[in-house]
């Protein structure tokens, strides 16, 4: 889940847990994998629950911002791999999901 708007930075565990039950009606214990961007589009924070903890992380791009998915019906939508490709920093636009491939013909 990616939160849409841009979110106080200063925030750590226990304030983005509440972002997310308050403002995106979710649960932040349910392993939900929480997405929040700076207003500068160049950090971002991830939170997830692991089973025994709230995980924060933390990522600052040192050069340029991360490329965001356009808001539709309120959501950004991102595949695994389109996430993968934005927290590393490159543009997930490019990322395609698998080809599809004509079943082979018999062999005669």
């Amino acid at each position: 889940m990616i939160a849409t708007k841009p979110v106080d930075f200063r925030k750590g565990h226990d304030g983005l847990a509440a972002v997310v039950q308050n403002e995106l009606g979710l649960d932040p214990h349910s392993g939900v994998v929480a997405v929040f961007r700076s207003k500068r589009g160049d950090r971002i924070k991830v939170l997830v629950w692991d089973g025994n903890g709230l995980v924060l992380v933390y990522k600052r791009l040192e050069q340029g911002r991360f490329a965001w998915p356009a808001i539709r019906d309120g959501v950004m939508r991102l595949s695994q791999a389109q996430f993968e490709a934005l927290f590393e920093g490159l543009d997930w636009r490019r990322v395609h999901g698998p080809r599809r491939v004509r079943r082979p013909a018999a062999a005669e």
